[in-house]
């Protein structure tokens, strides 16, 4: 058994891969071994988690899940506490065959069955066993049974310890989207939430909200023989940073040159604070040089810059678009339109965000000239959207973007013909003819104004240093970074996003 953390890459599979290795193992094993198995690593765990619980409370489905409930309940019976299962059929002729036998093993046990959800103290302990990995977007309880509701809200908003086996049931295992009919209701409980992957690690635990509602991840692949076919996503894991040579120079490290910060005059919504703290981003993650072009009057730049005067002024005109690696939009407003096209038809490395999306989603020339840019030896391109962002470059809603996150940044990079970030929890990376990545860092000290132009900067820089990055690695690096600062981040401490940017290191590995 496995807990995973950040630092280690995984890969990810989709309910489908994860039937076929479960079919390929079970054909080569007696009859009921994976789900004794199962059993025994939930039942292990368990005791784990809740050494000194005084009650544990087992809510079983009608299906496998519920069977591997059932047979870890026998396991912690006869270990010698106190067990009380609530099983969704009072019927077990209905049971699969695998869970019939379980079902009678728990009842030889003694295991004690129950109508109702006990209740259960914070020392205490309840195993979700209901639906697992059964479920998909179109399929819920019609009408809703009773009883599997009372339990979902029974564990949702436990103050015990949850531990869920293979999916926190209700969650879709491929989009990290709750199934229709069976989202959450009220906020979670105060107890800890664990989830025991089996099998295989599947993509809906990272991403969405899948993160909030599987808590800690733990994985137990039963002893199967790993899957035969590749992973249908990767689980990011700490970047390899080189270290620094000592004989080093600033051009070696590379310029990056952020375009944005509309002017105060332009519309009255000043936003040169977005340019400066992708500036500060890029200059403490590394890069040789910084340079900002503001978009609109250059006195707006005088206080901003007073706060990090290493960051150099430009003129557009001036940029060394050839040379430099380009983080366009942070703050650009309406202005960034006019210098899109010239950026896109000759920056080499280009970081496109905010506004420059905006104004890309808006106009088909500038689509067009985006996807051309794919045909350029060595250039790379990296959009870095958040849902409404990518919605709008897809011409869809946010929620078909948010109802499978991989598959909308994968359509996107495949449109556009470049990197994708999807930002959000568990943001995505993807690019056309790569299996897509999930970011595991990360947290809610993010969700505040201007975070998103620290990773633009954050990126600029990764895409810059030599040896170059390809657009993906430097992607994934910088997702990377950027959540792990703020998972280090000391709880006593305001995370603003020009503190944020001030934490970053050239080394991935450290914070400050």
């Amino acid at each position: 058994m496995q807990r995973i953390t950040p630092d280690l890459r995984q890969p990810l599979f989709r309910t489908q891969s994860t039937r076929t290795v479960e079919a390929e193992a079970a054909a080569r094993l007696p009859p009921h071994t994976l789900m004794q198995r199962a059993g025994a690593a939930t039942a292990r765990l368990a005791r784990a988690l809740a050494p000194h619980a005084r009650q544990v409370w087992l809510a079983c489905g009608a299906g496998n899940n519920g069977g591997d409930g059932l047979e870890a309940a026998a396991l912690l019976q006869a270990a010698g506490l106190p067990v009380a299962v609530t099983c969704l059929t009072d019927d077990p002729s209905q049971l699969p065959t695998d869970a019939r036998a379980s079902w009678q093993r728990a009842r030889n046990a003694g295991v004690r069955f129950v109508g109702q959800p006990p209740a259960l103290g914070a020392q205490d302990l309840a195993v979700d066993a209901l639906l697992g990995l059964g479920l998909t977007a179109a399929a819920r309880p019609v009408p809703p049974d009773s009883r599997l509701l009372a339990c979902l809200a029974a564990l949702r908003g436990s103050a015990a310890t949850v531990l869920h086996v293979d999916l926190p049931s209700g969650l879709l295992a491929d989009t990290g989207q709750y199934a229709p009919g069976l989202e959450p209701d009220a906020p979670p409980g105060r107890g800890a939430r664990h989830t025991l992957a089996l099998l295989t690690l599947k993509p809906g635990l990272f991403t969405a909200l899948g993160r909030d509602a599987a808590g800690d991840i733990w994985l137990d692949t039963l002893g199967a023989a790993p899957p035969t076919a590749g992973p249908d996503a990767w689980l990011a894991g700490r970047p390899d940073t080189p270290p620094r040579p000592h004989a080093s120079h600033k051009g070696r490290f590379g310029d990056v040159a952020v375009v944005g910060g509309e002017a105060l005059a332009q519309r009255g919504m000043g936003m040169t604070g977005a340019a400066l703290l992708a500036a500060s981003a890029a200059l403490h993650a590394g890069a040789g040089r910084v340079l900002i072009s503001l978009l609109g009057d250059a006195a707006d730049a005088d206080p901003a810059l007073a706060l990090q005067p290493e960051c150099m002024p430009r003129h557009f005109d001036a940029l060394p678009l050839d040379r430099a690696t380009l983080v366009a939009g942070c703050g650009g407003g309406t202005a960034i339109a006019g210098v899109l096209p010239v950026l896109l038809q000759q920056a080499p490395r280009l970081v496109l965000d905010a506004d420059a999306l905006n104004a890309i989603a808006g106009e088909a020339r500038l689509q067009r000239l985006l996807a051309a840019r794919a045909s350029q030896a060595d250039w790379a391109t990296v959009l870095t959207p958040h849902p409404l962002e990518a919605a709008r470059l897809l011409q869809c809603s946010t929620e078909a973007v948010q109802a499978d996150r991989l598959a909308a940044a994968q359509a996107l990079a495949e449109r556009l013909a470049c990197t994708v970030v999807l930002k959000g929890s568990g943001s995505v990376v993807a690019a056309p003819e790569r299996v897509p990545l999930v970011n595991p860092t990360g947290n809610a000290r993010l969700a505040t104004a201007g975070t998103g132009d620290v990773l633009a900067g954050l990126l600029g820089a990764r895409l810059a240093a030599l040896p170059p990055a390809t657009a993906f690695d430097a992607a994934a690096g910088a997702c990377w970074q950027h959540g792990q600062v703020a998972d280090d981040w000391p709880q006593e401490r305001a995370c603003t996003a020009l503190a944020l940017a001030r934490a970053l290191t050239p080394d991935a590995a450290r914070t400050v």
